[in-house]
């Protein structure tokens, strides 16, 4: 039986992590993904409530999630908590802007100040950790699926408030699981990866 591209996919990043922890050809395998494939439509799934986190494989190393954004679903300005993001546009088109803490990267209690604003299109792969910036996304017109890969996984988070830099810590959750609803709690979707 042949495998899925997704799943081949989630194979080439285990091996890429576990060949260099910094994953520098692992932007090359989401743009060449994103540009050739169409089986992450088997994951996706829309709130009209906000932006869905949908996850399609966890490792040690890496969580792999599908992001679907209706239009004007934003995320919160956020860190990586230390980690590695990369994002591939796979349908849509995206908006990230860059947020910075005048005199420093990630001071609580200061007005952020708003960075650059960059658009991704469908196949292309931004990448961002938070040395570079704090960070939104969201799309830039209509609706927008993503595939976020974060190396290593991301629990938690924390979120801030642009006009005070008011910071609130978030424990990062799934709507999905391999395409089928979440009911469980993070925690325990996570013990379940935890073997691999």
């Amino acid at each position: 039986m042949t495998q899925a591209p997704l799943d081949c996919l989630c194979q080439a990043l285990t091996s890429e992590f576990r060949r260099d922890p910094a994953g520098a050809g692992a932007a090359a395998l989401l743009a060449e993904y994103a540009r050739t494939q169409q089986d992450w439509r088997d994951y996706v799934r829309w709130s009209d409530e906000r932006y869905t986190r949908n996850l399609v494989h966890r490792t040690r190393e890496y969580e792999l999630l599908l992001l679907c954004w209706q239009p004007e679903q934003a995320s919160p300005i956020h860190d990586h908590a230390g980690q590695s993001c990369w994002m591939a546009v796979l349908e849509g088109d995206m908006e990230e802007v860059h947020y910075r803490a005048p005199g420093a990267p990630q001071a609580a209690e200061a007005c952020l100040d708003e960075g650059r604003s960059c658009t991704y299109g469908p196949s292309q792969v931004a990448f961002i950790d938070d040395r570079i910036a704090l960070h939104l996304i969201q799309p830039k017109s209509g609706p927008g699926v993503t595939l976020h890969l974060y190396a290593k996984p991301i629990d938690e988070c924390r979120v801030f408030e642009p006009s005070t830099g008011q910071v609130t810590g978030v424990e990062l959750g799934y709507h999905s699981v391999r395409g089928e609803a979440c009911q469980t709690a993070p925690a325990e979707v996570r013990a379940t990866f935890a073997a691999d």
